[in-house]
């Protein structure tokens, strides 16, 4: 049953940590492209906003799918 709750936390925690590295390689690359071509830069910020919510959709899944295992299959 303590497995559960560690499987969960790795969910979380691991979800929580690939988000951070991508929103970070999704700012960098936004600057280095509005340096290289700064009248772009209304079409890459529209872009790289769409691509934020793809990219925190995914730890959402993941606490879904771990409060799941907390509560129904632990519990």
């Amino acid at each position: 049953m303590e497995m559960v709750f560690i499987a969960a936390a790795l969910i979380i925690g691991l979800g929580a940590l690939g988000a951070g590295i991508g929103f970070g390689l999704l700012g960098g690359k936004l600057l280095e492209s509005t340096a290289r071509q700064p009248e772009m830069a209304n079409q890459l910020q529209t872009k790289t906003f769409i691509m934020a919510g793809l990219l925190d959709a995914v730890p959402m899944i993941g606490v879904g799918i771990a409060m799941y295992l907390i509560f129904v299959v632990a519990g």
